[in-house]
């Protein structure tokens, strides 16, 4: 890729960036890498559209990594709540306390990487964005653009990273990296690219190839298996109990329905409520919400009226959704009538 053709990325970058709550303006001073951190911790396994209301009331709450790092975990679980994938909550803590003991974010990606949660990727865009080093942030759109330009069929991650290197340019490393964010999220899309939008399609091999869909090749799908659980609902005098999941695991530290582990075999139910399905990274689950009377485990009275600020994650709102729903459906006429 020619200097030429990184300043025609960096224009289009300036003529069409996405006005993002964590970014600053092509050409401006670079944003604070704290809110560049959270993006990204945010962004991993989640649609932009998803994070930006989230991440604008994350720090309309905690505005500063100290402020994060001196929140109960509990508060900081809560508000995560619907995010989904919550070792990354987990992590966010641990990363805010470790960055404030050391006295700031530091500015290289070989640095950043020896935090708590911080990866290659998110270490590398960090970097790059909030202090301009020469990082090779490659996230998923990143890869497919770069794939694209040099029709390369299954590259290894190295070869993306090496590809990715000899693009960069000398200076505007943050707004280099955003573009090609954003050119692979709205321009060099999966399917259906639009090569005819696109500033760098003079210098795509695979568009002069004319098959440009069929950079980089998809790997085949996996299939999840299947468990099951049981989640207990239990409720007295308009107040549902809830516990705490175990810190380390799925959904951990997250507030939760009581229940069993989840496994394979379909359990043995009396009666239930109706099963939530739920698809998670590597297997769905079937939660069979069944009635109960006496409290389990450690827990607390949650009022109905307040469940909403309980922090449940997305599988256990579904769940309390489910049931208050069908509490609020009428009686079927024929029912009535018997």
């Amino acid at each position: 890729m020619t200097a030429n053709a990184a300043e025609r990325l960096l224009q289009h970058y300036v003529d069409n960036f996405r006005d993002l709550p964590w970014r600053a303006a092509p050409g401006s001073s670079a944003p604070e890498p704290y809110r560049v951190w959270l993006s990204e911790v945010m962004l991993q396994q989640t649609t932009v559209a998803a994070v930006a209301p989230r991440f604008e009331r994350f720090v309309a709450r905690w505005p500063t990594v100290e402020a994060l790092a001196a929140a109960p975990d509990e508060a900081v679980l809560g508000e995560w709540a619907g995010l989904g994938y919550y070792a990354r909550a987990r992590n966010l803590i641990a990363c805010a306390r470790a960055v404030v003991e050391r006295g700031g974010f530091p500015d290289t990606a070989a640095e950043l990487r020896k935090l708590p949660g911080i990866g290659a990727y998110t270490a590398a865009a960090i970097a790059a964005i909030a202090f301009g080093e020469s990082a090779p942030a490659v996230d998923t759109n990143i890869a497919r653009v770069i794939a694209r330009l040099n029709a390369l069929p299954q590259p290894a991650r190295g070869e993306i990273e090496a590809r990715l290197l000899e693009m960069m340019p000398a200076r505007r490393i943050g707004d280099f990296i955003q573009a090609l964010m954003d050119l692979g999220a709205t321009i060099c899309v999966p399917r259906n690219p639009r090569c005819d939008a696109c500033p760098l399609a003079f210098d795509c091999r695979a568009a002069a190839v004319g098959t440009p869909e069929d950079f980089p090749r998809k790997p085949p799908k996996r299939v999840r298996p299947h468990r099951h659980g049981v989640a207990f609902w239990i409720e007295r005098g308009g107040q549902v109990w809830l516990v705490r999941r175990p810190a380390k695991g799925l959904l951990g530290g997250m507030a939760a329905l009581p229940g069993p582990e989840w496994t394979a075999a379909l359990p043995f139910l009396a009666a239930s409520v109706g099963p939530v399905r739920h698809v998670f990274t590597h297997f769905t689950l079937d939660l069979h919400i069944v009635e109960a009377v006496e409290a389990v485990g450690d827990g607390w009275w949650q009022p109905l009226e307040t469940l909403d600020e309980a922090g449940l994650p997305t599988l256990y709102r579904r769940a309390v959704d489910m049931v208050l729903s069908r509490r609020a459906d009428p009686i079927p006429a024929a029912a009535a009538a018997a």
